[in-house]
């Protein structure tokens, strides 16, 4: 890793000084916005075609919760064997299966089936985030760890931006199967990152070690680092109660608002464009004090952002609060990345990320709660409560668990 550090000697924590970790971002926003704008047409499909909130959760459940059964083993298999070959065969058959649920949206095919397909392919990806995180640490020195980690989250707010707005664009002008065509050739790009640049894994491990990172060892990892079970509970709050927004936006947005397809995606980009202020700030490698209270506040004003945007009347306040519900969600999930990254062991990176990231497979437990509150007593009562929850629960954990406040 010494030419690594070499390379950054002139500005030691900006991590885009790296020609590898550019590139891979590079080919990484080109796929993200394909992602994005594939999640739009997903959720807009489910929402037209069935005209269920619970639907939509459902199908959103589905594809998250894969995430609960397959993260963790991802996760070993990060530790165990290169990160950049697991990540080009993970995205070689995500790309098969996206031309598919084109397919089965153009032919009009069984509700059922795409379900099922997305399903599928929802299992593969749940594969992708521990590894993807896992290789950031193979392509950049330990210094430029806290920038690299911002700017990986920079690139994901940076296609939210783009690709529902994209979507919401293309949704009025064609037909919706073409995005998920488009998705999976936006997929060259990431493969093509992949096979250019070169990682730097385990140089001294041998394959006897490797086969040695179980589950076990980095759950007693876990247990001995009181600090990092505190990051872990408190991640747990605004996957329930607050990103569920993103896949409820269509009804939020239509019922609240009176918005089409066009006003969700703008509603999806302004909030990702608060995002991007955040992580951009961190992105600079600045180092991070009083870390503990910087994430609960930031949670707090989660829920305090997404109640200004179920109280807003016009679109001009709903943009307002979008762009608060962005800002005050990523800079608390980025932060909640970096501290908890800078804090474990290389060899155990992929395992105790997969189990961090097991955080996401909370996300369609929470659109179910919510879309069922949504089915049963509206639209809005569903909104407050997205927000009050994420208030009232972290007060509680904040109040549990007081060594968060000394992170």
């Amino acid at each position: 890793m010494a030419h690594i550090e070499a390379e950054h000697q002139e500005v030691p924590r900006f991590a885009l000084r790296s020609r590898s970790f550019t590139i891979f971002m590079s080919g990484s926003l080109v796929s993200r916005v394909g992602d994005w704008m594939d999640l739009v047409a997903l959720n807009w499909a489910v929402l037209q075609f069935t005209d269920s909130p619970l639907y939509l959760g459902l199908v959103n459940a589905c594809r998250l919760v894969p995430t609960f059964i397959l993260s963790v083993p991802a996760g070993v298999l990060a530790d165990r064997f290169d990160r950049r070959r697991l990540l080009i065969w993970i995205q070689i058959v995500m790309m098969m299966l996206t031309f598919c649920l084109g397919y089965l949206v153009e032919t009009k095919q069984s509700f059922w089936f795409f379900v099922l397909i997305v399903t599928i392919r929802s299992m593969l990806a749940a594969m992708d985030p521990p590894v993807r995180n896992a290789l950031v640490s193979d392509l950049v020195a330990p210094s430029l760890m806290t920038s690299a980690i911002a700017i990986n989250t920079t690139v994901i707010h940076l296609s939210r931006i783009v690709g529902p707005a994209i979507a919401g664009a293309l949704l009025a002008v064609t037909e919706m199967e073409n995005l998920f065509f488009i998705n999976a050739w936006a997929t060259l790009g990431v493969l093509f990152s992949l096979l250019i640049i070169h990682s730097h894994s385990f140089p001294d491990s041998t394959k006897k070690d490797k086969e040695k990172r179980t589950l076990r060892e980095a759950a007693e990892y876990i247990k001995s680092q009181p600090s990092v079970q505190s990051l872990l509970i408190l991640a747990i709050v605004p996957m329930i109660f607050g990103f569920p927004y993103t896949t409820m936006m269509p009804l939020l947005a239509r019922d609240l608002l009176q918005l089409g397809p066009e006003g969700f995606g703008m509603l999806l980009s302004i909030s990702s464009i608060g995002a991007l202020v955040g992580t951009c700030w961190l992105s600079l490698g600045k180092d991070i004090k009083s870390a503990g209270k910087w994430l609960i506040y930031s949670i707090l004003g989660f829920g305090v952002s997404l109640l200004l945007f179920i109280g807003s009347k016009n679109m001009f306040m709903a943009g307002a609060a979008m762009f608060l519900v962005g800002l005050t969600s990523q800079t608390y999930r980025t932060m909640s990345r970096i501290t908890l990254q800078m804090n474990v062991p290389n060899q155990l990176r992929g395992r105790i990320l997969s189990i961090a990231l097991m955080d996401r497979g909370f996300i369609p437990l929470g659109a179910i709660l919510i879309g069922a509150i949504a089915s049963w007593s509206g639209t809005l009562l569903a909104g407050f409560v997205m927000g009050a929850g994420c208030i009232g629960i972290t007060l509680l954990i904040a109040a549990s668990r007081r060594q968060i406040w000394k992170l």
